[in-house]
């Protein structure tokens, strides 16, 4: 997968406050095109497995319950610029620091349960598209 597109998850706090629809056309206002998008609720050993990176960090144990306490939605994103765009569409990690009209300022409430994640580089995004779907499941 090249530079032109990116992952994102809608976390279990956004499906559960019904933001779902607004984040994903807050996505498509923003230009991405939806290239694969499916609903699963994450076992904690998946959690884990897609959150191995963190598994260090005092913050994965948390993380990992959260995000397998509920569904999340998974999509990869296309768009020129994908991954450094959809970081600018959904703001900093902390809501509370995100600029005004971002995803996470909109409908986030604290750094864990920020509404959205996305890719911070073209190769987590590619590592991150392809535990989630296979090549079937992707349209070009």
């Amino acid at each position: 997968m090249s530079r032109n597109i990116t992952f994102s998850m809608i976390k279990p706090c956004a499906i559960s406050r019904n933001f779902t629809g607004d984040i994903i056309q807050s996505i498509l206002d923003d230009g991405f095109k939806i290239i694969a998008m499916k609903m699963v609720w994450l076992s904690p050993e998946q959690a884990g497995e897609f959150y191995e990176i963190h598994k260090e960090r005092p913050f994965y144990e948390d993380l990992v319950k959260f995000m397998s306490s509920a569904p999340i939605i998974a999509a990869i994103l296309e768009k020129e610029n994908a991954v450094e765009d959809f970081r600018i569409l959904i703001g900093n990690t902390d809501p509370a620091k995100a600029a005004s009209g971002t995803i996470r300022a909109l409908f986030g409430t604290d750094i864990q349960q920020n509404a959205i994640h996305g890719s911070d580089s073209d190769e987590n995004a590619s590592r991150e598209a392809n535990f989630f779907f296979s090549s079937l499941e992707i349209y070009h």
